[in-house]
């Protein structure tokens, strides 16, 4: 059983699913999953694939992890009511094998379908990483860990250096993933400041990290009022759920530009920072440091989540080159959980509708765009003025 515990997900799932509670509770959403690495899939069982899901929607939240819920101050009482009894539903998932590869459909109500993402993703990544380990795969993992601890200790300057284990979608293995943080925090207390996973951040001591993910603006694209409002409308729906906690905005949902425009003064005074995910991280930077130069802020006191596809040596680059202007931080995920000598897949499963109603996320990194529907996508784009 891949899946132990419903709490081995990312905080961000569950920040997002207080708020769906309490603010849209009647959505129904389609989530779609895409290998963007080529015929990746031919090798995964898509009856494995099956079993573990059922295995998955066997699990309900333990006491214990409830207590630890509830121990968050961001995380609200009546939220933890509904974990208590909260079960994931086979129905609402549809795993089977279209030419060849594996085709994953989740359809349903947003709040009982959010929290399948993280751990089938992990499912998937673990079985993949079945068909390509052999004997020297975790003693290569060790040794590659070990390499990244130490030049973590010997970046000059590094004192200010602080990331966070974002890892958990696309791990090596449970195992693993839970071996590396535990490492990580026995070895480097100064600059790892938390994980993503809940499950280890209960067992470590470490803060869970996250905020929200590109889902939450995309369906606000249907669930709001009106479609060029959808980015404001969904930044104050968790403004006003969260009342100061996790701050950090997401940028790159309908692109950069789009973002800055709806990113006014008073959300600029609102929110703690923001997270790049997409697109060239030094160029963003820069475009962010003159959107608050623009809005009279200092943003010394602002903080930048760097957090697309960063190992050690980018992270500590953009590092060198931000620190003093901003308060960069790094969120680092494949680099740490699954770099054992082979290439893993990039997989996501990302909702592509909202309410009947097809719904985009429009990438700084072209590669990353995600629409089933191509009138919707130049509608979206003609609405947000996005070239």
């Amino acid at each position: 059983m891949i899946i132990e515990s419903l709490l081995d997900t990312d905080l961000y799932k569950l920040t997002m699913m207080q708020a769906v509670l309490h603010r849209f509770s009647s959505a129904e959403v389609v989530y779609r999953f895409h290998c963007r690495t080529p015929h990746a899939m031919r090798g995964v069982p898509v009856q494995r694939v099956r079993e573990e899901v059922a295995d998955l929607c066997r699990l309900r939240f333990r006491p214990h992890e409830l207590d630890y819920l509830r121990s968050l101050r961001y995380i609200k009482s009546d939220f933890v009511d509904i974990l208590r009894v909260f079960q994931l539903q086979e129905d609402h998932i549809d795993i089977r094998e279209v030419d060849g590869e594996l085709d994953i459909t989740i359809r349903g109500p947003w709040l009982h379908t959010i929290l399948f993402e993280v751990p089938v993703l992990s499912i998937i990544s673990e079985l993949y990483a079945q068909t390509q380990r052999d004997e020297q795969t975790l003693a290569e993992g060790e040794a590659r860990l070990q390499a990244k601890i130490a030049q973590v200790q010997s970046f000059e300057d590094g004192d200010g250096f602080r990331f966070a284990e974002f890892g958990t979608r696309r791990r090596f293995s449970r195992r693993w993933q839970q071996r590396m943080v535990e490492r990580l925090a026995e070895a480097l207390p100064g600059q790892l400041v938390g994980t993503s996973n809940v499950l280890w951040a209960m067992q470590t001591g470490l803060p869970p990290i996250g905020t929200m993910a590109h889902e939450f603006l995309q369906a606000c694209q249907a669930a709001g009022p009106r479609l060029v409002d959808s980015q404001r409308f969904a930044l104050e729906a968790w403004v006003q759920e969260y009342r100061g906690d996790l701050g950090i905005a997401l940028s790159d949902v309908i692109g950069r530009e789009a973002f800055i425009r709806d990113f006014d003064l008073y959300f600029c005074k609102l929110f703690d920072g923001i997270r790049q995910d997409s697109g060239d991280p030094f160029a963003w930077g820069e475009r962010m440091l003159e959107h608050y130069r623009d809005m009279r802020i200092d943003a010394r006191g602002k903080t930048f989540v760097f957090s697309d596809g960063l190992d050690m040596e980018r992270a500590y680059a953009l590092y060198r080159h931000f620190k003093g202007r901003v308060q960069p931080s790094f969120g680092i995920g494949t680099h740490l959980s699954n770099d054992m000598g082979f290439a893993p897949p990039s997989l996501v499963i990302k909702m592509t509708a909202c309410n009947g109603q097809a719904v985009a996320k429009i990438s700084d990194e072209p590669g990353k765009t995600l629409c089933t529907d191509e009138g919707y996508l130049a509608y979206l784009k003609k609405v947000f003025d996005v070239v």
